[in-house]
């Protein structure tokens, strides 16, 4: 029934259907397990397709058909530059995100380069977002071109989540002209995944029901943070499905992954209780890692504070920030913690080294433990969107400035 509907609900909207666009994942058994898993939510994770090179495409749509890569040219910086995105023409020749512009042009020198404006796409993020405020106030913004919303009481007073989900999809097409993948569950992770599942235009929904046996079959590589660096573990550990997962019991999985050892356990028996947090404004990013064994060397400190500085900068550039305060977090053998944190006048350039420098320069000013380091934390905090730039004042403007504040 829901199939059949869905073509003329997105046909009513004006929105461009292709057959497939819909798909609910149905699987076999369900798994009894003593985690909780509370399956009374309705979640959608909205994924904007390619948003910036689609926005580029609609703007300008020569660059349709065209391998588009946002990005500085690299023929005009030296070779410098990082590929933002790609459009689905140039990901077929490799292309992706958090690329060197250079390889990208090696990979396809036919590749049009056009520098991305992200006032611009925060323009058309921020429409979007008024978009979602038309279903629910529940809304968790990830970046510009994805977003949580919890559905589960909504202000059109759907009971079911794909209608909404399509009526979304089609008014977001309707008012600007480009398109989104939408996944939906009872779950932030499994929502996410299903709007993973079938890109671009699609719409996807795993039901609690079927949950277990899609997990099962998922690669390890598609749970969420589980990274590049993560993976080669996995598979000496002959973990390369959900399935394979599931036969770790928790206490063994925190040995070999600290603290994201015990949320793996949960994911993979599909549980995730975490809200989508709404009206709240970020006031840090940051990450921390749990050792086992401790760290008890300088340098195998210093090799942990570089793998958590590279993770900061790639999460500081997905969302868009900068900040001006670097925190080190320390807590050793024993259980004690210590805090410390330096500040500077100016917003922080995103650069891992940076970062790790700060971080073991912290380090280095506090106590030895004899215990060892068994949790370490690096955050940035005096966020701000990368919108506000550094700005220097050359002295006249700064005596004027500060003449007119003291006169008034």
């Amino acid at each position: 029934m829901i199939l059949k509907m869905i073509p003329k609900l997105i046909s009513s909207f004006n929105l461009p259907f292709v057959e497939g666009d819909f798909f609910s994942y149905k699987g076999g058994a369900s798994l009894d397990n003593p985690v909780h898993v509370d399956d009374s939510r309705h979640i959608l994770h909205v994924d904007m397709d390619a948003f910036y090179a689609s926005i580029e495409q609609r703007d300008t749509p020569a660059y349709k058909q065209k391998p588009l890569v946002i990005s500085h040219d690299p023929r005009q910086t030296g070779g410098r530059g990082v590929v933002t995105t790609a459009n689905y023409v140039a990901r077929k020749f490799g292309i992706h995100s958090a690329m060197p512009a250079q390889q990208a042009l090696k990979l396809c020198p036919k590749a049009v380069f056009v520098t991305p404006d992200f006032q611009h796409y925060r323009a058309i993020s921020d429409h979007i977002h008024r978009i979602f405020h038309e279903y629910t106030d529940i809304i968790e913004t990830v970046a510009f071109d994805e977003a949580y919303l919890d559905v589960t009481t909504n202000k059109l007073r759907l009971a079911d989540p794909v209608e909404l989900a399509v009526r979304l999809q089609a008014e977001i097409w309707d008012q600007t002209h480009l398109t989104s993948s939408i996944g939906i569950s009872y779950s932030k992770f499994l929502a996410k995944e299903a709007s993973d599942y079938r890109k671009p235009v699609g719409i996807t929904i795993i039901h609690a029901a079927d949950a277990h046996d899609f997990l099962m079959q998922l690669p390890i590589e598609r749970f969420r943070g589980v990274g590049k660096k993560t993976v080669p573990k996995m598979h000496d550990l002959n973990i390369q499905t959900g399935q394979d997962l599931l036969a770790w019991d928790e206490l063994d999985l925190i040995k070999q992954f600290g603290r994201f050892g015990e949320i793996l356990y949960q994911r993979v028996r599909g549980a995730d209780d975490r809200p989508v947090e709404y009206q709240r404004e970020r006031k840090s990013i940051g990450n921390e890692t749990t050792y086992w064994p401790f760290l008890t060397t300088d340098s195998e400190i210093d090799a942990q504070l570089d793998k958590l500085a590279e993770m900061l900068a790639k999460t500081v550039k997905k969302q868009q920030m900068h900040g001006r305060t670097l925190v080190l977090k320390v807590r050793y053998g024993d259980f004690k913690t210590k805090t410390k944190r330096t500040t500077q006048a100016d917003f922080l350039e995103n650069d891992p080294k940076l970062y790790a420098q700060m971080a073991k320069e912290i380090m280095n000013s506090l106590p030895n433990s004899p215990e060892g380091v068994r949790l370490l934390g690096i955050t940035l905090t005096g966020l701000a969107p990368i919108s506000f730039e550094n700005i220097a004042l050359d002295l006249f403007e700064h005596e004027e400035h500060k003449k007119y504040s003291d006169d008034n």
